[in-house]
C-alpha cells in the first residue's frame, strides 16, 4: 500500500508538471523583447537628464525638448516594429490545480520549475503601461499643437500598436486634414478605419481614401494591398489580381512578401475561376407529360443532368427534386459535378436530361420515366425538357 501510495505522488507531480508549465512559461522566460529593452534604455537616458537638471547643466525647457525626444523616438520604433501580445497566462486554472493537487506535488513543482519567469511579466506589464502613458501625453502635447502632422501620424501608429483602431482612425483622420495629399496617411486612414468597424471591412469610406491615396500615389504598398483586399471582400476576384500583380515589382523578387502576394493572387484567381464557372449555368425548365401523371406519384425522385453530347455517359451535373416540384426552372453548374475533372465547363456542347425514378436510384431503371433535350451550349438558357417516355 505503501508502495502505491508513492506512485500516486509520483504521478500527480508529474501530472502537474505537464499542465502547469505551458502556462506559466512564455517568450518572456527566455529573451526580454525589444519594447522593453528600449523602454529600459530610456530609462536611463531619462534617469541622465534628471541628474543633468539637478546637477544644474541643463536648463529646464531643454530637459522638457530632450525628453519629448526621447519618447517620441521610443514611440516610433515600438509603432513601427510591433511584437505579438503574449500568450494569455491562465493563472486562474494555475490556482486552482495548485490547491487539487497534494503539496507534495506543489513543493516538487516549485523545485522543478521557473517561477522566476513571474518577475519578466510583471516588468512587461510595466513597460507596456510606460509605453500607454507617454503616448498619452503626446495625445495631450497635440490638443495643444493641433497642426503637427507628423504627430498625428505617431499617434494614430502607437494607438494601432495597442488595438486602440478607433482612436488611431481619429488620429489618422486630423493628420488627413493636414495633409490631404499624402497617400500613405490616407492609406493608414482606410486601414484603421476598417479595423475599428465591428465587421472589419473596406466597403464604404474607407475604400474612398484607399483609391484617392492610389491616385495621388499609384506605387504606394500599402494601399495597392488595401484595393486589393476591398475588391476581394465584395467578390470583385480579376480587380483583386489587377491590384495585387502591381505590387509584385515593388518588392524583392522571392522575398517573403513577394511569395505572400503571389499566394493572394493564386487565391482571388482560384475564386474568380469558380465563380465564372458559376455564372456560367446552364438553365431551363424541366416539364412532365399530361400523359404519364397517372404513372408518377408526388414523392418520386425526379434527377436533372446534363451529360456530353460526344463522350462518357457519366453526367457532368445533377440535381435531385421532386415530381411534386414539376414543371421547375432549373440550374445546372460545376458545383453540381459527380467527379473531379468531370466539370460541366469542361464540354462545350451537353446533352440536358430529366428521369423520374421508382427507386430513387440514380442509374436508369426499367420503368422510369425520362425526357432528353437536344445538344445545346453548356451556357445555354431557355433549355425545354420534356419527360415523355418510358424507360425499357
Amino acid at each position: 500500500m505503501t508502495l502505491f501510495w508513492l506512485y500516486g505522488a509520483a504521478l500527480a507531480a508529474v501530472v502537474l508538471i505537464l499542465i502547469t508549465r505551458p502556462l506559466l512559461k512564455g517568450p518572456a522566460e527566455k529573451r526580454v523583447s525589444r519594447r522593453d529593452a528600449n523602454v529600459s534604455i530610456y530609462r536611463d537616458q531619462l534617469r541622465e537628464l534628471d541628474a543633468d537638471l539637478a546637477a544644474g547643466t541643463l536648463a529646464q525647457a531643454d530637459h522638457e525638448r530632450a525628453r519629448r525626444e526621447l519618447e517620441t523616438r521610443l514611440l516610433e520604433d515600438a509603432a513601427a516594429a510591433p511584437e505579438p501580445a503574449p500568450a494569455p497566462r491562465s493563472r486562474a486554472l494555475v490556482a486552482a490545480l495548485a490547491i487539487a493537487i497534494p503539496a507534495f506535488s506543489l513543493g516538487l513543482y516549485f523545485f522543478v520549475g521557473n517561477p522566476g519567469a513571474l518577475y519578466l511579466e510583471i516588468e512587461h506589464q510595466a513597460n507596456a503601461r510606460q509605453l500607454e502613458a507617454m503616448i498619452e501625453r503626446l495625445a495631450t502635447r497635440l490638443r495643444d499643437s493641433p497642426e503637427d502632422v507628423e504627430g498625428w501620424k505617431l499617434l494614430g501608429r502607437s494607438y494601432g500598436v495597442l488595438g486602440r483602431y478607433r482612436e488611431a482612425a481619429d488620429a489618422y483622420a486630423k493628420a488627413a486634414v493636414r495633409a490631404p495629399r499624402d497617400a500613405q496617411v490616407l492609406a493608414d486612414f482606410a486601414d484603421m478605419l476598417a479595423m475599428s468597424r465591428e465587421q472589419v471591412n473596406l466597403q464604404g469610406e474607407p475604400e474612398k481614401l484607399v483609391l484617392r491615396a492610389l491616385e495621388l500615389d499609384p506605387e504606394n504598398l500599402k494601399a495597392l494591398a488595401l484595393a486589393g483586399t476591398a475588391a476581394f471582400e465584395r467578390k470583385d476576384f480579376a480587380g483583386a489580381v489587377r491590384y495585387w500583380r502591381r505590387m509584385l515589382p515593388l518588392v524583392a523578387p522571392g522575398s517573403e512578401d513577394a511569395r505572400s502576394i503571389q499566394a493572394s493572387i493564386a487565391e482571388a484567381q482560384s475564386h474568380g475561376q469558380t465563380e465564372i464557372s458559376r455564372k456560367a449555368a446552364l438553365k431551363g425548365t424541366v416539364r412532365l407529360s399530361p400523359g404519364l401523371k397517372a404513372k408518377v406519384s408526388p414523392d418520386d425522385s425526379v434527377f436533372i443532368f446534363a451529360r456530353a453530347a460526344q463522350g462518357p455517359p457519366m453526367p457532368l451535373a445533377v440535381r435531385r427534386v421532386q415530381v411534386r416540384d414539376l414543371p421547375l426552372e432549373f440550374s445546372l453548374d460545376d458545383s453540381m459535378a459527380m467527379a473531379p475533372g468531370m466539370s460541366l465547363s469542361a464540354h462545350a456542347l451537353v446533352v440536358v436530361g430529366a428521369r423520374v425514378s421508382k427507386t430513387g436510384q440514380a442509374t436508369p431503371q426499367p420503368g422510369d420515366l425520362q425526357g432528353l433535350s437536344k445538344p445545346v451550349a453548356n451556357d445555354a438558357s431557355g433549355v425545354s425538357v420534356l419527360i415523355d417516355s418510358v424507360v425499357r
